[in-house]
């Protein structure tokens, strides 16, 4: 029987970078403040939007109207949804394809909320297959923690030994390996600089999403 295989969704199955660098930039050009880089926003948006809010505005989560600039920016994310500009990343069709024709089972477990993230994986068509979409409000632990890995693995009726999580961060081999699932790290994500990908333990890093079908048996 094939393996399971599960997803991490920014950065690993969809390119949201140009989103979130158009809604940052809009809130800190209302607030009188210089835009940022595309680079720079890739380089942060897969810590979540917290770390954007830290990088535009150069504060951190104890500065008094922290919340109030994280709030728009996530008003202004969930108004950019129906008008996504972001993509599936390049050969993740055609993986996601070849998994449907050889009936293996996969999904989708994200730190991204339910309100986020449904309404952006109906914009895709690839993406409808999913067997399941666990998101961090039906969660009580995010990433790193297994939580999220371990309840899509039930739902799937699938051991976690018998499942590949694959992800762009750190924080997703961490939770891979926690929950005892097979961890893959891809280079084509948005890697934190300061931590390298050979640095995460992965066990296995691939270059493109074809090389997960080597891995399936």
């Amino acid at each position: 029987m094939n393996k399971t295989v599960l997803f991490d969704l920014d950065g690993t199955l969809l390119d949201t970078e140009r989103d979130f660098t158009q809604i940052l930039n809009n809130q800190l050009t209302s607030a009188g403040l210089p835009p940022q880089s595309p680079q720079q926003v890739r380089n942060n948006v897969s810590s979540g939007a917290r770390a954007l809010i830290m990088l535009g505005f150069g504060i951190e989560e104890d500065h008094p109207q922290f919340p109030e600039y994280l709030d728009e920016l996530l008003e202004r994310y969930l108004i950019r949804i129906p008008q996504t500009e972001s993509v599936l990343f390049p050969g993740i069709a055609n993986l996601l394809g070849a998994l449907n024709k050889d009936a293996s089972p996969w999904g989708i477990v994200t730190n991204k909320p339910s309100r986020f993230t449904l309404p952006l994986v109906k914009k895709f068509p690839e993406l409808q297959n999913s067997g399941v979409v666990i998101c961090a409000d039906q969660l009580n632990n995010s990433k790193p923690d297994p939580e999220g890995i371990l309840l899509a693995c039930e739902k799937m009726q699938c051991e976690p030994s018998q499942a590949l999580y694959v992800g762009d961060h750190p924080k997703d081999i961490q939770a891979a390996s926690a929950a005892g699932a097979m961890s893959i790290g891809v280079r084509w994500g948005y890697i934190p600089v300061d931590q390298p990908i050979e640095t995460w333990n992965a066990d296995l890093i691939i270059n493109h999403p074809d090389d997960i079908l080597d891995h399936l048996n």
